[in-house]
């Protein structure tokens, strides 16, 4: 346990000299400063200049808040494909870089095993992956408090759920970077995402024309990279509930995620991390 933690003290150093964390921040604040504005004069403008929500208003009320729940939904959905480019992009280059630069042979002659290597990067950038996330999506989520008092349906399993999407593409990049090099692994990581991205699409189309062939489709794609059904169901758990029943958001799942794809995406995750210490471990360093 001892060498986990070493190599994730390591490893956040590294992602802190690389100032990942810093531009992650400065970005995310400019992001969430963006977002605020705007969501402040949508929200000025649905009211008539008037945010107050006012007894005369009370008729307009679940029309108000059908269109904050969009714009909240908007938000996050850009906090999520903020959130997957950074759990691709940031372990990319961490083992495939430090075996080409020689820097993993330093690693392993000291008292580390391989596991502890491989498990130790899992896990500081999960950290960072998970702060980013609290950041992101919290700060969006606030910005709708503050403004308009509208609090975000079941954001607890919501994050969760997109933590889960983002850990299970994180794990996919460092499952990469034990046999290739950095671009091959960017190249191959941001392929199954895009599967699951369009797989996600056909399902729901699918299931909103009646046309199961192409629903099915969809779902063996999510089955063979579960990340984008994790988004569809977060994007459902955190919809009011009118929304959730009608369909009436670009956001709104048509064909819901089951339970079992979510502890589908927990055994991938963890299979794939297994997959990795393994490759690892026979690798020729």
């Amino acid at each position: 346990m001892m060498g986990i933690l070493t190599m994730a003290h390591l490893t956040l150093h590294e992602v802190k000299g690389r100032k990942v964390a810093l531009a992650a921040l400065i970005l995310g604040a400019a992001f969430l400063v963006v977002f605020g504005a705007g969501f402040y004069f949508v929200h000025r403008e649905m009211t008539g200049g008037n945010p107050g929500l006012t007894p005369a208003r009370a008729q307009l009320s679940a029309q108000q808040n059908v269109g904050l729940s969009f714009l909240v939904m908007a938000g996050l959905y850009a906090v999520n494909f903020l959130m997957v480019m950074m759990a691709v992009l940031m372990p990319v280059d961490t083992l495939a870089g430090d075996i080409r630069s020689g820097v993993i042979q330093t690693l392993v002659t000291k008292p580390l095993r391989r596991a502890s290597i491989v498990l130790g990067k899992w896990l500081a950038f999960w950290v960072v992956l998970a702060l980013y996330l609290v950041m992101m999506a919290g700060g969006v989520m606030l910005i709708a408090r503050v403004i308009t008092g509208y609090d975000v349906p079941n954001a607890p399993a919501g994050l969760a759920l997109m933590l889960l999407e983002g850990t299970l593409l994180m794990t996919l990049s460092i499952l990469g970077g034990t046999r290739l090099s950095t671009l091959a692994n960017g190249v191959m990581v941001f392929g199954l995402y895009g599967l699951a991205f369009i797989g996600g699409w056909l399902e729901q189309l699918g299931a909103l024309l009646g046309n199961m062939t192409t629903r099915n489709i969809g779902v063996i794609a999510s089955l063979i990279v579960p990340s984008e059904a994790m988004w569809q169901l977060a994007s459902h758990s955190m919809q009011p509930a009118l929304i959730r029943e009608v369909s009436i958001t670009p956001f709104s799942v048509v064909s819901v995620p089951s339970a079992g794809m979510v502890v589908w995406a927990l055994v991938y995750t963890l299979g794939t991390l297994l997959l990795a210490l393994r490759q690892f471990g026979k690798r020729d360093l």
